[in-house]
């Protein structure tokens, strides 16, 4: 019972992460209305499950050397603390970074436990903050032009340009899933890795799930809760207020952040760079929100910064640069808290 308290807060974090980033995937497919809601979720839900437990070794090790919190009261109070920060801003339907969140929190329980916090590591998590939208925007702006292409040398019929569409955008949406799990579980469960309470289990003698991946598991599945309970106010942020998107735009939108989240988290890619002597991407966890904002602007920058919403661009800008500074705060008050009040140990 008590483990399940402790873990209560990466499931509060993952629950968070889905209601307000993994459905960023499908958010401009439901956004310009070639994608039901349900259907976005169900497909999303399981391919982000699916990602968390088969890719998600990758980026852990980036946050562990930001900070590795060696309690499980403290990792709790972290995940704790970056989840109500993601969820307050999901309130006002922002979508923040949770990323961010995460940071901010692990460097919270940095200066209450007097741990130093690696300066590579942050300027590294940081750098890939800036390259993220900007990398999404480049994509979005390259895939826009193939495409609009490739529809003028090879023209449908609108009922089969419809359909070609529709089942583009859910297999760019699947993809899209995966990559965020993969990418993204290092943020909901990550800061309980080093203190793991779980076994390794062995599956009736077919195959063995690593402590690690029992937490990816979990956190994969809070996650998917998350986008069922609470994620279409945040899709219709990403996907229609910001920018009024037709369906090749939203294609475009669900391939770029993809593309971004698939090169932060793949260790394969990673692997063949460094075998190639070229010089590797960091496995880090981006914001797919990010992603999504960058491609959107990207595509209103292609067509001269028409139709791009500034208002809420200044509104999306605002939290992403609150989300780090809150959890920073939060997380350091709550340790003085469950340290002093509650007799909780929350560092060794």
């Amino acid at each position: 019972m008590l483990l399940l308290v402790f873990l209560s807060g990466g499931l509060f974090l993952g629950w968070s992460l889905g209601a307000n980033d993994a459905a960023n995937v499908f958010g401009a497919a439901v956004g310009s209305r070639m994608i039901r809601f349900a259907t976005a979720a169900l497909i999303c839900s399981v391919c982000v499950v699916l990602g968390a437990v088969i890719g998600g070794a990758g980026t852990t090790e980036t946050l562990g050397d930001l900070g590795a919190v060696n309690a499980l009261g403290g990792a709790f109070m972290v995940a704790l603390a970056a989840a109500a920060t993601v969820f307050g801003m999901t309130r006002m339907s922002l979508p923040v970074s949770t990323s961010q969140a995460i940071v901010g929190a692990i460097i919270g329980w940095n200066f209450f436990s007097g741990s130093p916090t690696d300066v590579s590591a942050l300027v590294k998590i940081v750098t890939t903050w800036v390259a993220c939208p900007l990398l999404a925007a480049l994509f979005a702006m390259l895939l826009h032009t193939i495409l609009a292409a490739v529809f003028r040398r090879h023209p449908l019929h609108l009922l089969w340009e419809d359909v070609c569409l529709r089942w583009a955008l859910i297999l760019a949406g699947a993809f899209g899933a995966y990559s965020l799990g993969a990418n993204n579980i290092a943020n909901v469960m990550g800061v309980f890795v080093p203190v793991s309470p779980f076994s390794d289990l062995d599956v009736g003698g077919l195959f063995v799930i690593d402590g690690t991946r029992q937490l990816f598991l979990i956190g994969g599945l809070a996650i998917a809760v998350g986008v069922f309970t609470y994620s279409r106010r945040v899709m219709e942020t990403v996907g229609g207020n910001l920018m009024r998107l037709d369906a090749p735009m939203a294609l475009v939108v669900v391939l770029s952040q993809a593309l971004v989240l698939f090169l932060f988290s793949s260790q394969d890619l990673n692997a063949w760079l460094v075998s190639h002597r070229l010089p590797p991407i960091p496995l880090v966890p981006v914001s797919s929100s990010q992603a999504v904002v960058g491609a959107v602007l990207g595509l209103g920058l292609l067509k001269g910064g028409r139709g791009i919403k500034f208002r809420v661009l200044g509104e999306i800008a605002a939290g992403w640069v609150t989300t780090p500074v809150v959890a920073c705060g939060i997380t350091f008050v709550a340790l003085f808290f469950l340290q002093n009040v509650f007799a909780i140990e929350v560092m060794r």
